[in-house]
């Protein structure tokens, strides 16, 4: 797969292409739809098949401080995209300058001159231009005045029990909310795959090693989506090594036992007894253990933390010929 940061690196005669547009943060099973879509449509051309996105979020650059938590850092989005078939994933910076493009101006200066559409994808509640004034249906219009297909598809979701009499669509707002209130198990089922939060292991305060659970202490972007407070089970690599999975019990949260006030992010790695220092590594959360909970003294606490372990163990049962650090 090819990668480009911004229209600059479209190489000399750029034949037709087949796009899809958006964010994508999560890449959930609603873009997954998309981009087999336009996978598919570009085969059938015999045609290149374009992942158009932004950086920095286009939020941030409107509303300056209402960046949402962060799904999927743009090199993950990549692997990710990347395994689905795109052949390239095109990041366009997203400047107020960009921002102010009338939608004809954008179709016309991105879609037609540089890119070469030839069909453009995307979800039905697509909008695009100054002030989101372009939509589905005028990009249709503008397709049949440019030449090239535009296809709105329908947002994926899930259907709920007859008593709910509703349904969720799948979209990155709805797995914010989730990995907001811990349910990591809801947002996998939305993502198509746990959630992940990358980082760099800094050193912590040594208390967990201490305790007899020496913890990898986890520095992560700036906006990532952090899990709520709590305990949960969770598959841990490290990016030198990525098939090789560890279970870890990872701790979310302010420490409440040692009145802590900054929330960090824990992993206590099982069945290894490895640095993990200055390495970058993933969690990938499973299961949702328990809440945070302040205990009268490190006893207590040690004690939950053997319980945890136990359960960690059990939800991450591991199934046979996988590359682990375990038994």
């Amino acid at each position: 797969m090819l990668r480009w940061r911004g229209l600059g690196d479209l190489p000399g005669g750029w034949g037709r292409c087949v796009v899809t547009i958006g964010v994508f943060d999560g890449v959930h099973r609603g873009h997954q739809e998309l981009v087999s879509r336009t996978v598919a449509a570009a085969a059938e051309r015999g045609l290149p098949s374009v992942m158009l996105t932004f950086d920095p979020h286009p939020s941030e650059v409107l509303r300056p401080g209402s960046h949402p938590a962060q799904l999927t850092t743009l090199r993950r989005k990549a692997e990710i995209v990347e395994g689905l078939g795109i052949d390239v994933f095109c990041v366009l910076p997203f400047t107020l300058e960009l921002s102010r493009l009338q939608p004809e101006e954008f179709v016309h200066e991105v879609l037609v001159d540089r890119l070469h559409a030839a069909a453009v994808i995307v979800g039905d509640n697509f909008t695009f231009g100054a002030k989101a004034a372009g939509d589905v249906a005028l990009l249709r219009t503008l397709g049949r005045r440019f030449g090239f297909a535009a296809y709105g598809a329908e947002l994926q979701g899930k259907e709920l029990s007859e008593e709910d009499q509703s349904a969720i669509t799948f979209s990155s707002t709805y797995v914010r909310s989730c990995i907001d209130a811990g349910d990591v198990v809801a947002a996998a089922e939305a993502l198509g795959r746990p959630h992940r939060l990358e980082g760099i292991v800094v050193r912590g305060d040594g208390r967990g090693h201490e305790l007899g659970y020496p913890t990898a202490n986890l520095s992560t972007p700036r906006f990532a989506a952090v899990p709520a407070d709590g305990v949960y089970s969770a598959w841990f690599t490290r990016s030198a090594d990525p098939s090789r999975r560890l279970r870890a019990a990872v701790s979310v949260g302010t420490n409440p036992t040692f009145s802590g006030r900054e929330r960090t992010v824990e992993a206590f790695v099982l069945d290894v007894d490895e640095d993990f220092y200055g390495q970058h590594v993933a969690i990938d959360f499973v299961t949702r253990l328990r809440d945070q909970v302040r205990f009268a003294d490190s006893a207590g606490l040690v004690t939950q933390i053997d319980d945890d372990v136990i359960e960690t163990r059990k939800a991450l049962e591991v199934p046979p010929d996988t590359p682990t650090g375990g038994e």
